[in-house]
């Protein structure tokens, strides 16, 4: 049986940097957009979920 694997922390400055966006403290750059985008991607349990054509 193969082991799945370990779950994808967030470091602590995207975790930070979500948390001001969310509480609408901070209006995120393209940069500080584009760093949550790929921590959420990188995160993403359901890869390929969509269905093929």
């Amino acid at each position: 049986m193969a082991k799945s694997a370990p779950p994808r922390q967030t470091s602590s400055k995207v975790s930070t940097l979500a948390s001001k966006v969310l509480s609408g403290t901070l209006k995120p750059t393209l940069a500080q957009s584009k760093a949550l985008a790929a921590s959420a991607l990188g995160q993403d349990q359901t890869k390929g979920q969509r269905p093929k054509r």
